[in-house]
């Protein structure tokens, strides 16, 4: 018996430290905030009392429409004061889950393979980091909130007693709908902190050291007030309680709730769930808990991809806790900043600092940051120290960052856009598009960044131009698996490289630059029209790139 339970850890084990499946490493991703991709069902629709503070917005409160302009402020808005920013955050577009169905074929259209939503569990803000439950997807993406809401009062943390939501079923359903083109499937993994809705931290608040779960938080004092730690110093995120790792309790709750997404009936096959997650401020848990939490993913499925949201030393925490991988902030968006959009840091600067893991999830936006366009719009008034170092969740605010510009990108930001994509589409590592991006989207940091997908004023141009660069991914592996060789032309702020028998070549200055290299065959790929090319030089227009090689 002592052989077998032996021989069963160390499979366990092997599965845990099992670099990135190899679907991974060929993905194209497209993260999904869905709340703001689209409004598929409007009889879902978010009500007032489904806020966290129903009392706090105006009696006038309605869903937003569609399509209107970010910046006009609805009558209820206007009521609560003179800021934009007070009240933004309370307004609700109606996205949900059947929006992103009707949209999974623009999706495969576009070239996507894998899609990475933003929290979709039962929560109470738009974002959804702040979960009522992680056993639940959120009620108003489903088609019966009020159902739901009824169908789950009661229930406890044992798996026994949940039941299957129409919104729950509705999102197995996307999931089939996304396999069935081919796309695979992870969601976020908030295990940090709940919202205060949570079961049981509403039971804390109710009981407090008569609580069964009064282990399971951070709690500092229960008399004569009662205070927890919250995430980021938020009382609306109030934080699970660990030191080396999580209570049991909680342990117990994560590994049932992983298990019930990634199997969902329970019958050893996980084909009908998801394929794997990101996993939120992946740095702030217990190392031992991922370690024992990887085991138990990769005993439901080896081929499940897991990646970490850190912001620097990803290697370590990707290597220690046993991560397919992370999203590749330190060793592609800041260098990509810095050098392409920027114009900021020399080539050879940007060749030392890439570091391109196969399967990282290569990410320039997201819903952390400024939008791609935006960064580039604002380009010149980003600050940089002494030391030079990137700056990249910094002075990007409309909200907090004086003389910060809330335009459309002109001609020459698109152009730098198309470089950015080209490099993004031609290097190692999993490109990943922020949705909207590729329609032409702007917006500063959140909650500019965090604006309804436009379907009706979509840039055709620059969805042409994602698109064509993400088949030539898909047209040649060497894209996707062969090494890079970088060549940094510091004096004409320009660089090449090589994956496999192909040659790549970005020019990041406002103008014309030749480059002293040979061109392994004819233009496959240009951002634009003007590259030439003869024995043993290639020139490019300013602000351009183009990729090189045999069809």
């Amino acid at each position: 018996m002592r052989a077998a339970h032996a021989l069963i850890i160390a499979l366990f084990n092997t599965f845990a430290t099992a670099g990135p499946p190899d679907w991974a490493v060929d993905a194209v991703w497209y993260q999904i905030l869905p709340e703001r991709f689209r409004n598929g069902d409007a009889t879902n629709d978010p009500a007032r009392d489904s806020l966290e503070e129903p009392v706090a917005p105006s009696a006038k409160w309605r869903v937003t429409p569609w399509g209107g302009d970010w910046f006009t402020r609805d009558e209820w808005e206007r009521e609560l004061g003179p800021n934009f920013y007070w009240h933004v955050n309370e307004r609700r577009y109606g996205g949900d889950l059947r929006g992103v169905i009707d949209k999974l074929d623009y999706l495969a259209g576009l070239g996507i393979t894998a899609l990475y939503f933003n929290p979709v569990f039962h929560a109470r803000s738009l974002h959804k980091y702040d979960a009522d439950s992680l056993h639940h997807i959120d009620p108003h993406f489903g088609p019966d909130p009020r159902g739901d809401l009824a169908l789950i009062r009661g229930e406890t943390e044992d798996p026994k007693t949940w039941r299957w939501t129409a919104a729950d079923k509705l999102f197995l359903e996307l999931v089939k709908a996304a396999h069935a083109r081919g796309m695979r499937v992870i969601i976020d993994g908030v295990f940090n902190h709940t919202g205060r809705g949570f079961f049981a931290f509403r039971d804390v608040r109710d009981k407090h050291a008569a609580s069964r779960f009064r282990d399971w938080y951070a709690i500092e004092s229960f008399a004569p007030h009662f205070k927890y730690r919250g995430w980021a110093g938020s009382e609306r995120l109030p934080e699970f309680a660990h030191t080396s790792d999580f209570a049991p309790g909680v342990k117990t709750y994560l590994l049932d709730i992983t298990r019930r997404w990634m199997d969902p009936d329970g019958d050893g096959d996980p084909r009908d769930g998801i394929d794997g997650w990101r996993l939120d401020a992946a740095d702030q848990v217990p190392v031992k808990f991922w370690t024992d939490w990887h085991t138990h993913v990769r005993a439901i499925n080896p081929a499940a991809f897991t990646s970490a949201e850190v912001w620097k030393d990803s290697a370590r925490l990707v290597r220690d806790a046993h991560f397919s991988a992370a999203m590749n902030y330190e060793g592609f968006a800041y260098p990509v900043k810095g050098f392409l959009i920027d114009g900021r840091i020399p080539a050879s600067r940007f060749a030392r600092f890439i570091a391109l893991p196969p399967a990282a999830q290569n990410l320039i936006a997201s819903h952390d940051t400024a939008r791609l366009a935006s960064m580039i719009v604002n380009r010149a008034t980003a600050r940089y120290d002494d030391a030079g170092n990137i700056p990249f969740n910094t002075d990007n605010s409309a909200e907090k960052t004086p003389g910060y510009q809330t335009r459309a990108p002109d001609e020459r930001d698109r152009r730098i856009q198309k470089l950015v994509v080209l490099f993004q589409m031609t290097a190692p590592g999993a490109p990943m598009i922020y949705y909207g991006d590729e329609a032409g989207m702007w917006g500063g940091r959140d909650p500019d960044c965090r604006m309804p997908m436009r379907w009706d004023t979509a840039d055709a141009a620059l969805f042409a131009f994602y698109k064509s660069a993400i088949a030539l991914r898909r047209e040649h592996p060497e894209l996707r698996r062969a090494d890079i060789a970088i060549t940094p032309f510091d004096a004409q702020q320009s660089i090449a490289f090589t994956r496999g028998r192909l040659l790549i070549v970005l020019n990041r200055s406002e103008q014309p630059q030749t480059m002293r290299i040979e061109a392994p065959g004819g233009v496959l790929l240009a951002t634009d029209d003007g590259v030439a090319h003869e024995a043993g030089q290639i020139t490019l227009p300013g602000l351009s790139g183009a990729v090189f090689g045999a069809p």
